[in-house]
């Protein structure tokens, strides 16, 4: 009996007390909506505190004398740059960075070689196209692309950095025709022989490195403006390669090396075409047919995931070369969009997800410099109904509205046993 009583009395308490409690529930949930926007504050503060010490972590190890630690640490910095906006810190740490970069490519091996290479334009994207550095990394990158006792997988990282550098920083059309010259001296050697046939002497890996240097050459055409590059092709001054050349890199024994030649093919015509409508005219026919047989390639010795891949790409390449009409594809990226209407920004955006990999679409939203490649404008600000910003919830904040909520359920429903008991009593 003294139990029931004391029970009893309890939920009475509580009874007499539920406006009080309501109330308490209430405060509850206006708190959580008024420090919405400091709650997030804090847990991106915190966040950030968590990156820039696994970065500053990954810095130590990138000095220590075993290959692996330094090439796990340069790794790691990608990884981090790639998912993450942070230009002020890197700023403060560029000097150091640049460092690893340069003696991981002079002096490094291997992977090591090949990770430095990929950190190199992710720290060029953090700072917003810092053309001195850049010009700092390219005299060495270049150095390791020209030299054929490195590994084929680092040379062609050289050349993807290389490449991007040159786009990002590079407005001089003489210093990029000469780079252009350069990475044709690379991928020459998928060129047809004299007899017409393809050369048998080109492995896996070089011809990787061969379709990297062509991604390279048609990023850089980009960049060239269409009067320019019409009067560089058509004065035989041997200062591009004729069509003819690219036209025999279709039948390359690699598929990297025939899409990146069916790419470029058509960056070469859409600049052209830009300046005049009948440039190549003359050679569209033979281009047609050469197109035509690999958009509908049937090859049962091609792996089907390739034969796939090539059927894709180069259908995409002979409706622009028949009709003029090029691929359009839809990005999108939050509450925003980035519509890819030619072959000249088809090709930009993908030297971008080359480097940043999975971390793209975060990018496209926070850093600046890249939205302003891609005439994004300013980051956008979404706001409420009264004005205020709206911040999602993070994960942290989420936890502690839950928590509130289930403590005020749990009272809620005490009490509610408690009249339950009671009765009973």
């Amino acid at each position: 009996m003294p139990r029931r009583n004391k029970k009893a009395g309890a939920g009475k308490g509580r009874t007499n007390d539920s406006n009080s409690e309501d109330e308490s529930f209430d405060n509850v949930s206006v708190y959580s909506h008024v420090s919405e926007v400091a709650s997030s504050e804090a847990t991106d503060e915190l966040a950030n505190e968590r990156y820039e010490e696994k970065f500053e972590k990954a810095l130590e190890q990138a000095t220590e004398k075993s290959a692996q630690t330094r090439v796990q640490a340069l790794q790691a910095i990608c990884e981090l740059l790639m998912h993450r906006y942070m230009p002020d810190f890197v700023e403060d740490r560029k000097m150091t960075l640049m460092d690893f970069v340069e003696k991981s490519i002079r002096r490094g091996k291997g992977q090591e070689q090949v990770w430095g290479a990929r950190l190199a334009p992710l720290l060029v994207l953090q700072l917003g196209g810092d053309e001195g550095f850049s010009k700092t990394m390219n005299q060495f990158l270049l150095t390791t692309v020209q030299d054929k006792s490195v590994g084929f997988d680092a040379r062609a990282k050289c050349c993807t950095a290389l490449g991007l550098l040159s786009f990002l920083a590079c407005e001089d059309v003489g210093e990029l025709v000469q780079l252009m010259q350069y990475f044709e001296a690379i991928f020459a050697g998928s060129y047809l022989r004299g007899d017409d046939k393809t050369p048998v002497s080109v492995t896996a890996e070089a011809g990787t490195l061969h379709a990297e240097a062509l991604s390279a050459w048609g990023l850089l055409l980009t960049l060239i403006p269409s009067g320019d590059f019409v009067s560089l092709m058509t004065t035989g001054q041997n200062m591009f390669p004729s069509i003819k050349k690219f036209l025999g890199l279709l039948q390359s024994t690699h598929l990297d090396v025939r899409m990146a030649a069916g790419e470029t093919i058509a960056l070469i015509l859409e600049s052209g075409r830009a300046h005049d409508e009948d440039f190549l005219e003359e050679d569209i026919a033979e281009l047609c047919e050469a197109v035509k047989q690999l958009a509908t390639d049937s090859h049962k010795y091609r792996a089907k995931r390739d034969r796939k891949a090539q059927r894709a790409t180069f259908r995409d390449v002979l409706r622009y070369l028949e009709e003029d009409i090029s691929p359009e594809i839809s990005i999108r990226f939050g509450n925003e969009s980035l519509t890819l209407d030619a072959w000249s920004i088809h090709h930009q955006y993908s030297a971008m997800c080359t480097v940043m990999g999975p971390g793209m679409t975060s990018q496209l939203q926070e850093n600046e410099f890249i939205r302003d490649i891609f005439q994004l404008g300013p980051r956008p600000t979404n706001t409420g109904i009264n004005g205020n910003a709206k911040i999602k919830p993070s994960k942290l904040e989420r936890h502690l509205v839950n928590a509130a909520a289930f403590k005020a359920r749990s009272i809620t429903r005490g009490k509610n046993r408690d009249k339950r008991s009671a009765v009973v009593t």
